[in-house]
């Protein structure tokens, strides 16, 4: 009797670890139009991105279009994971770890700060646990055309990323 009643209790701890394992799947997301440029531009500037790719994407997120006759490629930025922390005891501490496909990068304070509240203004929502709240999201893929931005419709940056339910 009591090995049939622990095989029941192990059958249904089962059962319900699967349960939970499967509700913590990822949530696809995809941002258009001027968050996404945002997310981008604040992503690349810590990318392994060519120096003048860096440069053509900080120079579209700050408006300066004048340039773009020269900028004749779309531009592309992808992160493997993104983790961003901030607590609510340590209200100065503040950091990002983001994971490039062959590069990684630690980021604090103000850095850590933008890309936090960037993030959070693209529907990245942050959870939290014993004075702590973490962001954090994956498969991050922003694609960036400056010639369709200098056109001034609302369109160019298209960002997708997953987050966990």
């Amino acid at each position: 009797m009591t090995y049939s009643l622990t095989r029941k209790s192990a059958a249904l701890a089962l059962f319900l670890f699967s349960a939970a394992a499967s509700t913590a799947s990822a949530a696809p997301a995809t941002i258009t139009g001027p968050t996404a440029l945002a997310l981008a531009a604040v992503v690349t500037q810590h990318s392994s991105l060519p120096a003048y790719d860096k440069q053509v994407m900080a120079r579209l997120f700050a408006g300066n279009h004048a340039f773009l006759y020269v900028a004749r490629k779309k531009l592309s930025v992808t992160a493997d994971t993104i983790v961003c922390r901030t607590s609510n005891v340590d209200i100065a501490a503040r950091s990002c770890e983001l994971t490039f496909p062959i590069s990684k990068k630690t980021l604090k304070g103000r850095e850590a700060n933008e890309l936090y509240a960037t993030a959070a203004t693209a529907g990245v929502s942050a959870e939290g646990a014993a004075g702590s709240n973490i962001e954090s999201f994956s498969k991050l893929n922003c694609t960036v055309d400056p010639k369709e931005i200098r056109q001034k419709a609302g369109g160019g940056a298209e960002c997708s990323f997953e987050t966990a339910k």
